[in-house]
């Protein structure tokens, strides 16, 4: 993981992203040395249910996949990922509203809180495999910034 403030590009630590809400850890990608530790998360939070989704450019509807979460959203539930495979950018609103930047790579755990904007895209390399985590999955539909502002201003 690496982690800037978009405003001045000074670094981000592990620590000051917990205390900014976001939960990062690190586990091995095997999945017998990761599936107790998300195992656990899952009982501590209520997860009921797991997936694993891979992004390629070679798949279905792949570009307009990549541009349903560049436009700054957020969702009713946590977003949680656990990446095996590839690499990706959340960029995450802090408690006081300015923009983190997180590259995550293979052995990131990462959970952006629900009702917390942020975007998400794939870096150059285009592709990600990664472990998902639900409550329920009907809470993680994106919600638009741009609408939710446009429906406040009627």
């Amino acid at each position: 993981m690496k982690a800037i403030w978009l405003d001045n590009g000074n670094n981000i630590s592990a620590e000051e992203l917990n205390a900014q809400g976001v939960t990062y850890e690190q586990f091995e990608t095997d999945e017998t040395k990761y599936r107790g530790p998300l195992e656990q998360i899952m009982k501590e939070r209520g997860y009921v249910t797991l997936d694993q989704v891979r992004m390629f450019p070679e798949m279905d509807n792949f570009e307009a996949l990549c541009q349903k979460f560049v436009g700054e959203h957020l969702h009713t539930d946590d977003e949680v990922r656990f990446l095996l495979g590839g690499s990706g950018v959340f960029e995450i609103r802090s408690l006081d509203d300015r923009w983190m930047k997180v590259l995550v790579e293979p052995s990131d755990f990462i959970l952006v809180p629900a009702n917390r904007y942020h975007r998400f895209y794939l870096t150059d390399e285009k592709k990600i495999h990664c472990v998902r985590l639900f409550k329920d999955q009907s809470g993680w539909t994106p919600v638009y910034r741009k609408d939710l502002e446009a429906t406040a201003a009627k």
